[in-house]
């Protein structure tokens, strides 16, 4: 395996598979079981995950709800979702701990990075959930922290899309993929990979960042191994 410890970034969008809003269940099972294998070869994974399929704190800002507040409830999503990816993880045989950056002792062990590591030397898949534990830092924001925390080798951005391209290829079909480009070209080209503040650490910080296709069984695996999967933003 090229990554020997990684943090694989999932949206909670991602977590809706062909639903409008929601968990998945088949999605999840999915996931858990590409996860499942990479651990099986002895590959540590962390996880952050997003509560967009929940509630975003953005959103219910620009509705008139107090922004605090409503990242607040964010951060309560992402939770949510950690403890069903934790359930399918486990459900696949994989021992998973969930801890969160806001205090749920009933439900999750409370983020202490010792522990965290601890749990990886142990082969376990350790859950973030909370985000930072602040308002106004995405869930992008704490991937970054954390794998900075956590001395991981990589970021893995888990998408619907197969990587960066020079326009959305969804709305605009003469979009051209890059297989690698240096974080000053993201910023430099305008391209959207993660907000400033995420893309700004893990550049400070030189932690490279792969974005792929996560909805295609087996890539995660392919990533892990070295292979040219999506695409890779580094110095």
């Amino acid at each position: 395996m090229k990554y020997k410890r990684i943090l694989l970034k999932l949206s909670g969008e991602a977590l809706m598979g062909t639903r409008q809003y929601g968990i998945d269940p088949d999605r999840l099972a999915e996931y858990a079981e590409d996860i499942k294998t990479v651990t099986e070869l002895g590959v540590q994974v962390a996880i952050v995950i997003g509560g967009g399929n929940i509630f975003r704190g953005v959103a219910g800002a620009s509705k008139g709800m107090d922004r605090v507040q409503s990242d607040h409830m964010g951060m309560l999503a992402t939770v949510i979702n950690g403890l069903a990816l934790q359930d399918a993880l486990e459900q696949s045989g994989t021992k998973t701990r969930l801890q969160t950056a806001i205090k749920i002792n009933e439900v999750a062990e409370p983020f202490i990075r010792r522990k965290a590591m601890a749990h990886l030397n142990k082969g376990r898949v350790v859950i973030f959930g909370g985000g930072t534990g602040n308002p106004y830092f995405t869930t992008d924001s704490a991937a970054v922290l954390r794998a900075i925390e956590i001395e991981a080798d990589v970021i893995l951005k888990g998408t619907r899309v197969d990587g960066i391209y020079t326009a959305d290829p969804e709305k605009d079909s003469k979009a051209v993929k890059y297989d690698a480009i240096s974080f000053d070209d993201v910023l430099r080209k305008g391209l959207k990979v993660m907000d400033t503040t995420a893309f700004t650490l893990s550049q400070e910080n030189e932690l490279p960042i792969i974005v792929f296709d996560m909805n295609k069984r087996g890539n995660l695996l392919k990533v892990v191994s070295g292979e040219k999967i999506g695409t890779t933003v580094n110095l």
